[in-house]
């Protein structure tokens, strides 16, 4: 008799707490350390052109930019670990050399 077995493999178990789905405290660091990035582009933008509505605009805009590339997405993946990805892979070795031998030819002379 052929019995057939299921496994069931359970999704949206997260290894962390978060703050809300897909955001928990690595990546709470990593946006702020965006948001901070962002903060000295709007303070550069205040001491260049003084204009108000840019500079919050910037800064705004770099909160919610870090947030939303350090939130994970259903298959666990940022966009930051995508990038990170990309970059590793780039780096990685791509091309590898051999040399073709004739392995019969190196038997006879043993």
């Amino acid at each position: 008799m052929e019995r057939e077995t299921s496994l069931y493999i359970p999704t949206g178990v997260r290894a962390e707490k978060e703050l809300f789905n897909g955001f928990g405290k690595r990546e709470l660091l990593q946006s702020a350390a965006g948001s901070l990035a962002g903060g000295v582009v709007a303070v550069v933008l205040w001491l260049t052109a003084a204009n108000v509505a840019l500079t919050v605009v910037t800064l705004l805009s770099g909160i919610f930019g870090s947030v939303l590339m350090c939130t994970r997405d259903q298959n666990n993946q940022s966009v930051v670990d995508q990038v990170s990805s990309l970059i590793r892979f780039h780096r990685s070795q791509q091309i590898y050399p051999y040399r073709m031998m004739d392995e019969w030819e190196i038997t006879e002379r043993e």
